[in-house]
C-alpha cells in the first residue's frame, strides 16, 4: 500500500488557519497550534453572539420605549398592555424607532394606549 504524502494539503490547511487568525495577539496569530485553538473558539463566540445580539437589541428597544412612555405618563408595561387593549399591533423595533425619531407619533400611540387601558378597566 503506498504511503500518503500530506505536505501540500497539510500546508494549505495550516495556511488557511493562520490566515483566519491574522491580527490575533502574539502566538495566537503566528503559531499554528495556538492559532487553530483560537480560531475554533472564535467561531464559537461568533455563533453564540449572533444569537445574543438579537436579545441585546430587544433590551435596547425596550429601554428606549420605556423612556419615551414615561415622558408620556405611562410605564413600559402599562404602555404595552394599553396598545394590546387598543388592538394596535406594532413591534418593539418600530416603537423604539418612533420613540427616537418621531416623538409626536409616539405620543399619539401613548394616547391610544391610555384610551385602551381605560376601555379595558
Amino acid at each position: 500500500m503506498p504511503r500518503v504524502k500530506r505536505s501540500v494539503a497539510g500546508r494549505k490547511r495550516r495556511r488557511e488557519v493562520l490566515e483566519q487568525a491574522k491580527g490575533y495577539y502574539s502566538a495566537r496569530g503566528k503559531h499554528y497550534k495556538a492559532a487553530h485553538e483560537q480560531v475554533l473558539h472564535s467561531g464559537v463566540y461568533a455563533y453564540r453572539d449572533r444569537r445574543a445580539r438579537k436579545g441585546d437589541f430587544r433590551r435596547l428597544w425596550i429601554t428606549r420605549i420605556n423612556a419615551a412612555a414615561r415622558d408620556n405618563g405611562l410605564s413600559y408595561s402599562r404602555f404595552i398592555s394599553g396598545l394590546r387593549a387598543a388592538d394596535i399591533e406594532i413591534d418593539r423595533k418600530m416603537l423604539a424607532e418612533l420613540a427616537v425619531n418621531q416623538p409626536d407619533a409616539f405620543a399619539q400611540l401613548a394616547e391610544r394606549a391610555k384610551a385602551g387601558l381605560e376601555a379595558a378597566s
